[in-house]
């Protein structure tokens, strides 16, 4: 098949794009960056410059590249595109990232109706939000209500509307665990060996990650099955910070993680960093796995990190 991945530099996309081209697929890769191109053709794909939030810029790439799917991989969250998270300002620290779900979505499903592209495939996040106080999150439990995190508002419309509108579209949404693996956590390590990565009151809220390779064939799977609806892509494993930080600190040879009150980190780092620290929910992948037959090369973060840090 003919693969327009839009955002193929980016994190998830350096492992996405060649795999894809392994599996003999025509990938045509975009980046905003002409400094980039080079490394997309390194990796097997046609590189183009795109401007995701250009209407017309979409358009003409996505004409001129024909493809039979387009998969939405465009964000602007990296350390070296934003900078130090902002955890006490997430809607302006994610403004451009929540642009990309909203306007970038919009242009690029209007491409792929212009073009008679059949299916689109985008990403959404599985983070601490939502679900339910016990047991695992699911895709048919709803993203948190306003009130929950009333700083990060936009955030949470902007991973409404990517999620109802490539659903509305019959394509698919895949909602990724933090990433962890090659290029995906060097901003994680740094803190952690800076001990700069503090555990928080009991560490009790959960993460449920995903090494970043899985999350690529998981991608490549629903792209090929053209797969719809929306489905969580993590391990089999979530885990509380209070362990997985100590385990990831153990793995690097750093100190132990210090521990810090809630109400010290709340005036330090904000709300949501206490509220994802002690309060986020385990994520379920029973239905990838199900219905995409997804199977994980590191099926926990356990031993996924040790190996990646020995």
């Amino acid at each position: 098949m003919r693969i327009f991945v839009a955002g193929g530099s980016g994190t998830l996309g350096r492992r996405l794009v060649p795999l894809l081209v392994a599996r003999g697929h025509q990938v045509t890769a975009t980046t905003t960056s002409p400094g980039k191109l080079d490394l997309l053709r390194q990796m097997g794909a046609h590189a183009v410059v795109m401007n995701g939030l250009d209407a017309m810029s979409v358009g003409e790439t996505v004409a001129s590249a024909g493809p039979d799917v387009i998969v939405h991989q465009m964000t602007a969250l990296s350390m070296a595109h934003a900078g130090k998270p902002d955890l006490k300002h997430p809607d302006r620290w994610a403004a451009t990232n929540n642009r990309l779900r909203t306007e970038a979505t919009d242009h690029l499903l209007g491409a792929a109706a212009a073009t008679g592209v059949s299916h689109v495939v985008a990403q959404s996040m599985a983070n601490w939000y939502g679900g339910p106080e016990h047991g695992r999150v699911i895709e048919a439990d709803p993203l948190p209500p306003e009130e929950v995190a009333p700083k990060m508002r936009k955030s949470v419309e902007a991973l409404r509307y990517v999620e109802d509108r490539v659903a509305k579209a019959n394509g698919v949404v895949l909602r990724y665990g933090p990433f962890y693996g090659p290029g995906a956590t060097d901003h994680v390590l740094d803190l952690v060996h800076r001990r700069k990565f503090p555990l928080v009151g009991r560490g009790a809220g959960y993460f449920s990650w995903v090494h970043i390779d899985d999350a690529a064939s998981a991608t490549v799977l629903a792209m090929e099955q053209k797969a719809n609806g929306v489905f969580n892509i993590v391990d089999d494993d979530p885990a509380p910070v209070g362990e997985w930080l100590l385990h990831v600190a153990a793995c690097a040879g750093a100190k132990r993680p210090v521990r810090v009150p809630k109400w010290l980190a709340r005036l330090l780092a904000g709300e949501i960093a206490v509220k994802m620290m002690t309060d986020g929910r385990a994520f379920s992948n029973a239905k990838a796995k199900r219905e995409l037959g997804w199977q994980l090369r590191y099926p926990s973060w356990r031993e996924g990190f040790k190996e990646e840090l020995a």
